[in-house]
């Protein structure tokens, strides 16, 4: 069998093509440190890391959506907390009021700081957050929660929906509350027997209005009613901190969730280095030896034995 010298340096130089390309490849790979640069080099694995990609960005969306969330829960609790406290002071000077010991000057002017302490908790009502939006207004978000007619009788605005929004893959937490779901309606029962339902800022105006006027009944109706109306503050407190252990559980399960998931993209996408340096070596000298190989052959002709 005859091989002619075109075949020899044809194999020669497909050799050194073959090692030259995976030398190539090999420091690809350590520049970027994976092990797959195109998707055509292995489908499979491509395919796995695109999936798993995806699963990750979905957490990390997850786990935004719980930051917003919180964010919401903290104002909520601050505002409420705050609420709580005015309420207190309401009581207690309604106490100082019924005092029979008191003048009129003096419960004019305790009737006064009353009256300034309701405005706080209208205002308080009709917090905002960080986007300009009312968080006790339901979905009506660009409404204010409380607004006052003509007359000062002040009526909840918003509506009882609570919108949800994912934070995992099978769960929602809300993302809002209801304003009369903090500042709620009391009961009431008039002279005749008939029970009917009065509204949080209602029932406080009427107690100003029982300490104006020296009006023992009202004053102690009031103080029963004020008890009510924290009593539904503090609820919705107790609420919104469960609410804030079901946020710092969920972002526990969140963050396990993603390092799991990107353990096993580092599996099947980052590089061995030491081994990937090692095949490059061995690749160097491969391509060094057909390299020199090739040298040889092509330095040989017949004319140097004639």
């Amino acid at each position: 069998m005859q091989i002619s010298t075109a075949f020899i340096f044809d194999r020669a130089t497909k050799q050194m093509s073959n090692a030259t390309n995976a030398l190539s490849k090999s420091q690809a790979q350590i520049a970027t440190g994976k092990q797959i640069l195109n998707p055509s080099d292995a489908p499979d694995q491509a395919a796995m890391m695109a999936r798993i990609k995806a699963t990750l960005a979905r957490q990390e969306n997850y786990g935004k959506a719980l930051d917003t969330v919180q964010a919401r829960l903290d104002l909520e609790s601050t505002t409420l907390t705050s609420a709580s406290d005015v309420l207190v002071r309401i009581k207690e000077l309604s106490i100082q009021a019924s005092n029979g010991t008191q003048g009129n000057v003096s419960r004019t002017a305790i009737a006064t700081e009353m009256k300034g302490l309701r405005d706080q908790l209208l205002s308080l009502a009709n917090t905002r957050d960080t986007t300009g939006n009312y968080i006790f207004a339901g979905s009506k978000v660009s409404t204010p929660a409380f607004e006052a007619d003509a007359t000062g009788a002040v009526s909840y605005q918003g509506d009882q929906t609570r919108m949800n929004i994912a934070v995992g893959d099978q769960r929602q937490l809300p993302l809002n509350r209801p304003g009369t779901n903090a500042f709620v309606r009391v009961v009431r029962t008039d002279s005749d027997g008939v029970a009917s339902g009065t509204g949080f800022f209602q029932s406080v105006d009427d107690l100003i209005t029982a300490v104006k006027g020296n009006d023992a009944s009202g004053m102690r109706r009031g103080l029963t009613e004020m008890d009510a109306l924290h009593n539904g503050v503090v609820l919705a407190q107790a609420d919104s901190g469960t609410s804030m252990k079901v946020v710092e559980q969920q972002g526990i399960m969140l963050d396990d969730t993603k390092i799991t998931l990107k353990k096993a993209l580092s599996n099947v996408e980052d590089l061995d280095m030491a081994s990937a340096i090692t095949q490059m070596q061995k690749q160097m000298v491969s391509l060094e030896a057909a390299q020199a190989s090739f040298a040889k052959i092509s330095q040989l002709s017949l004319f140097k034995y004639i």
